[in-house]
């Protein structure tokens, strides 16, 4: 047993009664959820579920087509465009491909954000990214281009780029995808490392079972079926309390004998 003083949930991002369409096809409807302040928050689901639709939401990338999201008292949605592109700079986002620029180096990447968003001097812009690189295990790698390196050292790259502006919220989409076990761990870890220093809140749109069960204390299940939210909360504790077929067969990906 740990005692760690538990500390007050507090309201990061609620999203209510939020429904998600494509013209008139609905992907998906009448969400409810609640993602507090350091949270990482598993979005699960099969494929087309709407979990990539809902991240696009989430930073701003398409609007929903009913319901609202809030971080903390502000209603994301109904801000100007300008007030929005300026919280978006508070959210950071690793892709799945990692996102990176081919053309540029690592530092070069990093910098971006940097160069766009901040007054920092180049020298200032420098040390912030060797910072940022060596809190990813890339001390070293500044003078790479993402060719030259592996498809995790092109994740933590990219994850680098995403921490640039210290922001409030990660958002990752398939963060493991593409990656051997090994790897994935290591991105595991270093996404807790990150969290934990940063005191970040961090969403993760995810299939991958290791990682949901290693890192998520909160998520949200999506079901294709019937195009809403079936389960939400504590993975581990989802797996064991659901009665929902679907959820089970997603959480023990068809085996019977691992909801135990």
């Amino acid at each position: 047993m740990h005692n760690k003083t538990q500390t007050k949930t507090v309201p990061h991002i609620t999203v209510s009664n939020l429904t998600m369409t494509y013209g008139d096809y609905v992907v998906i409807r009448d969400l409810d959820f609640t993602i507090n302040r350091g949270d990482v928050f598993a979005v699960m689901g099969g494929s087309g579920c709407g979990k990539s639709t809902l991240m696009r939401i989430l930073i701003g990338l398409k609007s929903p087509a009913k319901g609202s999201v809030h971080y903390q008292d502000v209603n994301f949605w109904e801000m100007s465009e300008s007030g929005r592109n300026k919280m978006m700079q508070r959210m950071g986002i690793l892709y799945q491909s990692g996102a990176l620029w081919s053309s540029l180096t690592l530092a070069e990447n990093v910098a971006l954000p940097l160069e766009q968003y901040t007054c920092l001097s180049k020298n200032g812009i420098r040390e912030f990214v060797t910072l940022k690189l060596a809190l990813v295990g890339l001390a070293g790698f500044e003078n790479y281009y993402p060719s030259e390196i592996s498809g995790g050292m092109r994740k933590r790259a990219g994850l680098a780029r995403a921490m640039a502006l210290d922001p409030d919220v990660l958002f990752f989409d398939e963060p493991s995808a593409g990656l051997d076990p090994i790897s994935a761990k290591m991105l595991d870890d270093l996404i807790i490392e990150i969290k934990e220093s940063l005191g970040a809140t961090i969403v993760i749109v995810t299939h991958e079972l290791p990682s949901i069960f290693a890192i998520a204390n909160n998520s949200i299940f999506l079901d294709t079926a019937t195009r809403t939210a079936v389960a939400a909360g504590d993975p581990k504790k989802m797996l064991k309390t659901s009665n929902n077929p679907n959820v089970i067969r997603f959480l023990t990906r068809g085996d019977k004998i691992a909801k135990q």
